[in-house]
């Protein structure tokens, strides 16, 4: 499902206007990339939790030098279900 197919969704459910349902979808997702760009989790309860996950040091190979590298320390954002939803799903 695209980001278009849930403003229509949301807009047919609700009866509001695309362009508004447009705009909150889009200021919910300014909004958790933004709280997790200062390094804070998202919690939605019944839904589930947006973390930051830090990666420590690892080192890899390149096969075609026959290389090795250090890839450094990072962190990924992250999406850890609510049980809620998992058993809805499974």
């Amino acid at each position: 499902m695209t980001k278009a197919e849930i403003v229509n969704e949301i807009s047919d459910q609700t009866g509001i206007e695309k362009p508004t349902v447009l705009k909150t979808v889009e200021a919910l997702m300014d909004t958790i990339k933004g709280s997790m760009v200062k390094g804070e989790n998202i919690y939605l309860r019944g839904f589930g939790t947006f973390v930051i996950k830090k990666r420590a040091d690892k080192t890899a190979r390149n096969i075609s030098k026959n290389t090795t590298m250090i890839i450094p320390a990072h962190n990924v954002p992250s999406f850890k279900p609510a049980e809620i939803f998992v058993s809805k799903i499974s």
